[in-house]
């Protein structure tokens, strides 16, 4: 029991990491989509899924840690999408509107992982203290 309740930690703690996690998915996805592609990329998969993962990883550690700001994640998600499809071409890369649907896709696919997980842990959280 102790283990679970040191892993999900107070609200003012899970907010500060899922904001920081986010932040760092952020710059990490901007620096991804909106450099110069120098030639093939070894990672295998389509750029579909590339950005269906990324926007998924973007939005689950709000989701998993403190679902209770999910609407201005998801609607700041939405919009840094756009953005970035906007951007793109004038920076060398095509934008697409296939990219930013993919984008929508890992957005809800990071929002319903995230909140499962969130879910799971209050459940164990709770059979945890009726045992105590």
């Amino acid at each position: 029991m102790f283990a679970l309740r040191t892993l999900f930690l107070s609200a003012r703690c899970r907010r500060a990491l899922a904001l920081w996690l986010t932040i760092a998915l952020a710059v990490t996805i901007a620096a991804l989509t909106l450099l110069p592609i120098s030639g093939p990329s070894g990672v295998p998969g389509s750029d579909k899924t590339h950005h269906m993962l990324a926007f998924a990883a973007l939005t689950l550690p709000c989701a998993a840690l403190y679902p209770k700001a999910l609407p201005k994640t998801v609607f700041a998600a939405v919009l840094y999408g756009g953005a970035i499809e906007i951007i793109q071409p004038s920076v060398g890369r095509s934008g697409e509107l296939a990219d930013f649907i993919a984008d929508l896709v890992g957005i809800g696919l990071g929002v319903a992982l995230g909140l499962l997980f969130h879910r799971a842990v209050l459940r164990a959280l709770a059979r945890a203290s009726q045992r105590s």
